[in-house]
């Protein structure tokens, strides 16, 4: 599934960020998400088989939700996550020669950037889909304030201190959606603690939307 995809099909624009998952769980952990209600899932390079654990999720849920490969800094880790399956490609960066590269493989981009100089070259790249990154560090504010400048059809996601407790905050700013890592996992975490934060993000999400 393409992240737009899932988002069209119902899903809230929030991104599962799955640092040091294993690839033997997984499979489960990505059922939990889902069953949650969250079907954005990023496994970042620097988790112990990034690779091996997409392809799993991609098997157990890959037509339910988008998984994708996140820290991506290189040609070769957007190779391998377009071999095993991956749909998107987050990074914490700006790299042209990287985002032309997943491009070339069909992967969805999703870069991060701090500056709005940075947000411009993603722009230039073919990135409609911008990751703000660290998103609370400068403040909702700063991120209103960029997202003013950037094209119409640019999607700012805030990742990076943005959760529950701030969501109707960083929404106001002009975000669309949001990333959150430790917040819903850390390594050790089963499948039923995860599928519970997961469940309290959504809820927090949606009181937002609905209010």
């Amino acid at each position: 599934m393409r992240l737009q995809d899932a988002l069209d099909a119902g899903a809230p624009p929030i991104v599962a960020i799955l640092r040091g998952i294993r690839t033997d769980e997984s499979a489960e952990i990505a059922e939990a998400l889902v069953s949650a209600g969250i079907r954005l899932i990023e496994v970042p390079f620097n988790s112990p088989d990034p690779a091996g654990s997409i392809a799993a999720m991609v098997d157990a849920v890959g037509e339910q939700a988008a998984i994708g490969g996140g820290t991506v800094v290189a040609k070769p880790m957007a190779e391998a996550l377009a071999a095993a399956g991956g749909s998107f490609m987050v990074s914490p960066n700006i790299d042209p020669d990287v985002i032309a590269r997943a491009r070339e493989l069909g992967l969805d981009l999703l870069p991060g950037f701090l500056t709005p100089t940075e947000a411009f070259a993603a722009v230039g790249a073919g990135a409609r889909d911008l990751k703000i990154f660290p998103g609370s560090v400068l403040g909702s504010h700063y991120v209103k304030a960029v997202g003013e400048v950037l094209p119409a059809d640019v999607r700012l996601w805030a990742v990076g201190g943005v959760g529950a407790a701030n969501i109707a905050e960083y929404r106001a700013a002009g975000v669309f959606g949001i990333g959150a890592g430790g917040s819903l996992y850390r390594p050790g975490d089963d499948a039923s603690a995860v599928a519970a934060k997961a469940r309290a993000l959504v809820e927090a999400w949606n009181a937002v939307e609905g209010s």
